[in-house]
């Protein structure tokens, strides 16, 4: 590599897109720019008290042409965009949305354009428990196990499930309805001018732990499977994908259109897509064996193995295990944490309550002084409720509590859990509070190694990434402690974006593999955390109570 050649990652959040122009050469980030999605900014299409959260196209395509095109304009060399070679892209998920024939989210079509149920059902939106629910009973029908490379339980956040329950909330959208297409596979279709969505190469990450994709099957379940489940559901297999891709192949070159939209060229190769966690893991250098947990809004945990290694082994209650999701070539296990960062943000709005509703009224203070003050004020809570916090003594009886703000997703996955706060007496306050709930977002990670490890799948070593991981010295410090076990922080900021720019090396061949392309533009890691051997027996007991409220919880819930 004589010359710098140059790549572009996206990285779309549940609240912003992010893209990174990278040198490939070595890995330098060049520009990165963010977009925050104004229409979900704004609430619009959600309910929250529902669980209802969709997302509007728009806000994805307005989001990628201002984060390339700001990325290229802060280049100092001013033809930059002649050197890129590739994009590839990450996304959230899963999150579908219904499109036509032509491979068009119905939201962009005319009729649709406010429907929710024409938009992108996001990952987080939990409407369909009652048909991730219908799919587990339905499945043990069959001879054949159709949920084992799932973890054995299917989720409402899943591919199915949503797709059910659109179909049978709207009979419009029902009717317009060809396909059901995931984020991660809509982006590079439209990047590369897809006009059917039959052509649209599938993600082997989205189908193979979202929509019962597995090789073992031969592709998806039969007809049958999902016909007997719901005669809606008849003849939708036809209509969606029997090969899926590894991200490390083309989906195609940049379109005229696009390349016209971007500022780039048509020789620009486009990567098959994946999901966010899959691709992050990959930007933070995963290695066999070592959890990469991608912490933001909820928590992705990826680890993979050889394939040689689970030798036909399932993993039980996970978010699944298949083959090249993560790297080609090794197996690709996923599992995660509903609300993590959100959890945080639940609190911090719980507390900003007067701020948001009381300080506008002050009749001692202008408006443009009280919005201010309430952000700055809003930006320091949990900052300092963390510093504060890590003083507090610890006592056995100190107030507990469970993170199923958003429902469990592993192990063993059931939306319908709430969260809970026990041990609060008058004493209790804001830090022990954020503490309980700082100390249950770290058992419900160890919940998962303890998972892991107890299907026969050792866990050497735990890599942080995402924003929690960069920016919560606090719950890193506590999570070492509980988990008992060192955490490495990758030192890539939008280490997300970083995977997908390695992904896009590899697709244009500037890398022969995703190992040797993470060896070449890797940044390595600038924290670690070692567990304090004075607080690992505390915690250790402490996690015995929590499982034994998570259990307490479950069986009594209504």
């Amino acid at each position: 590599m004589k010359t710098d050649q140059y790549v572009i990652g996206v990285d779309y959040g549940s609240d912003s897109v992010r893209s990174v122009l990278i040198n490939a050469t070595n890995g330098k980030e060049i520009a990165s720019s963010v977009f925050n999605y104004p229409r979900w900014k704004q609430g619009l299409y959600c309910d929250p008290s529902g669980n209802q959260f969709r997302q509007h196209p728009l806000d994805y395509t307005e989001g990628l042409i201002y984060t390339i095109k700001s990325c290229l304009a802060q280049a100092e060399e001013k033809d930059i965009a002649s050197a890129v070679r590739a994009i590839a892209v990450d996304t959230t998920g899963s999150t579908p949305v219904a499109v036509n024939e032509a491979g068009v989210p119905l939201a962009l079509l005319p009729g649709f354009e406010d429907n929710p149920h024409a938009m992108f059902v996001l990952w987080k939106d939990h409407t369909a428990v009652k048909e991730a629910a219908q799919i587990n009973a339905h499945a043990v029908k069959f001879d054949t196990n159709y949920l084992s490379y799932c973890g054995g339980i299917y989720s409402s956040e899943w591919f199915w499930a949503k797709l059910l329950r659109t179909l049978r909330a709207d009979a419009a959208v029902r009717e317009a309805c060809y396909s059901w297409v995931e984020h991660c596979d809509w982006i590079p279709f439209l990047l590369t001018g897809g006009t059917s969505v039959t052509s649209m190469k599938r993600s082997r990450c989205a189908a193979g732990h979202k929509a019962l994709w597995a090789e073992e099957f031969g592709g998806l379940p039969p007809e049958e499977f999902f016909s007997s489940l719901d005669p809606l559901l008849n003849g939708f297999t036809s209509r969606l994908f029997k090969e899926t891709y590894t991200s490390d192949i083309s989906a195609g070159t940049l379109s005229e259109e696009w390349a016209e939209k971007l500022g780039l060229h048509t020789a620009v190769q486009v990567g098959v897509g994946a999901f966010d966690a899959h691709m992050g893991a990959v930007g933070g250098q995963i290695e066999p064996y070592h959890l990469s947990k991608v912490m933001g809004t909820s928590t992705c945990d990826i680890l993979v193995a050889p394939a040689a290694d689970i030798n036909g082994k399932l993993i039980h209650g996970i978010c699944g295990q298949v083959n090249g999701s993560v790297i080609p070539g090794m197996t690709g296990l996923e599992a995660g944490q509903s609300a993590f960062g959100d959890t945080y943000a639940w609190f911090r709005q719980l507390l900003s309550w007067p701020l948001k509703n009381l300080l506008a009224q002050s009749t001692l203070i202008d408006a443009a002084t009280a919005a201010a003050l309430e952000q700055e004020l809003t930006d320091r809570l949990i900052p300092e409720l963390s510093r504060q916090a890590a003083l507090l003594p610890l006592s056995a009886d100190d107030e507990l509590g469970l993170d199923w703000f958003n429902g469990r997703r592993t192990p063993d996955a059931n939306q319908e859990l709430k969260g809970a706060l026990i041990n609060l007496d008058l004493g209790t306050d804001a830090l022990r509070m954020f503490r309980a709930l700082a100390e249950a977002t770290c058992f419900g990670a160890k919940n998962i190694v303890d998972r892991f490890t107890s299907e026969g799948i050792p866990v050497k070593g735990i890599i942080g990434i995402g924003g929690v991981a960069k920016k919560s010295p606090y719950i890193m410090q506590m999570m070492a402690n509980v988990l008992n076990m060192p955490i490495r922080i990758h030192q890539f900021e939008h280490t997300c974006a970083l995977g997908a720019a390695i992904f896009a090396a590899v697709v244009a061949g500037i890398y022969p593999t995703v190992e040797e392309a993470m060896k070449g533009m890797g940044s390595g890691f600038d924290a670690v955390y070692e567990p304090e051997p004075e607080k690992v027996g505390y915690y250790e007991s402490r996690f015995g109570q929590y499982l034994a409220l998570g259990n307490f919880i479950e069986q009594h819930q209504p």
